[in-house]
């Protein structure tokens, strides 16, 4: 089956954008973090060896994973679980729980609860969801988890979480409660489910609070981007690029067993650039892959 949806980046940050109230909080961590004794700091190199991607669709065969342990993959358009696992990778199954699109199956219930809010300005059909109802929560615990669970999902890829904590931001008091809301339903998540693989997409706001309920924080666009605008991929700029490493760190130091991984997009020609990448983020101490933004292909790292 076709894939027929496209992964989006985080609201966080809308097409390397980042909102205002975020970026002072930003800046704070990059200070508080150059004062920092050097035995805080993570380690350079301790991502070698490790290997994981994302991957939206359902077109490559199982072979085409082998170098890599861990796979996020989408619940619907995926290759065959059985043998992956069989192999022993690490699959987490991804769940928006942000946003809800019109191609999920349970989307018309959802909007019949009520709890749909306004349509995603960049992604037409993706709409963002009152998080703060406890009919969301118990979907999501009592139906969605099981689902990926069921399929053979070792544990959940947590994504869109981004977009609750900006409607908050943007209008704190119609959306009053919506930052609280998503840290208590990471918390809720791991309370049910305490023996299965957490990782969270950014989120970085709540990082602090829910660092010691996942065992994978995800920094998505740190070093590198797609801007939909110019239709190529370019540098985050470095101040955001330094902010972000900041927000990652901070959260290892409130667990220190978390694992930080990041996914960049690059121009997949372009070799050369794709393995400064990944020098890059590994020297920062993180597990890096390397991608296009329609996550639809796997790309190889190159061997330069």
């Amino acid at each position: 089956m076709t894939k027929k949806w496209r992964h989006r980046p985080s609201q966080t940050k809308l097409h390397g954008k980042v909102y205002p109230a975020m970026l002072r909080s930003l800046l704070l961590f990059t200070l508080y973090f150059a004062l920092l004794p050097n035995g805080l700091a993570m380690k350079a190199g301790a991502a070698e060896g490790q290997r994981w991607l994302a991957y939206y669709s359902d077109k490559a065969s199982p072979r085409d994973f082998n170098a890599y342990a861990l796979l996020v993959l989408d619940s619907d358009y995926r290759p065959e679980l059985a043998p992956l696992s069989e192999h022993g990778k690490t699959l987490l199954g991804y769940l928006s729980l942000g946003e809800a699109e019109q191609h999920r199956h349970y989307f018309g219930e959802v909007r019949k609860e009520g709890l749909l809010l306004d349509e995603n300005p960049n992604w037409a059909g993706s709409h963002s969801i009152d998080i703060r109802d406890r009919n969301w929560t118990e979907r999501v615990i009592y139906e969605l988890i099981p689902a990926l669970l069921h399929q053979g999902f070792d544990g959940v890829f947590l994504d869109t979480l981004d977009s609750p904590l900006h409607l908050e931001r943007q209008d704190p008091q119609r959306y009053q409660g919506m930052t609280d809301a998503a840290i208590r339903l990471v918390r809720t998540i791991r309370k049910h489910y305490p023996h299965i693989k957490i990782m969270l997409n950014r989120a970085y706001e709540i990082l602090p609070q829910v660092a010691g309920d996942i065992d994978i924080v995800l920094g998505e666009s740190v070093y590198a981007d797609y801007d939909f605008e110019s239709k190529s991929y370019q540098r985050v700029p470095k101040q955001l690029y330094q902010q972000q490493l900041a927000y990652l760190k901070e959260a290892v130091r409130h667990n220190p067993a978390l694992k930080v991984f990041t996914l960049d997009y690059w121009e997949p020609q372009d070799h050369a650039g794709i393995a400064a990448i990944y020098r890059e983020q590994r020297a920062n101490g993180f597990v890096p892959y390397v991608a296009t933004v329609a996550l639809d292909r796997i790309v190889p790292e190159p061997r330069i």
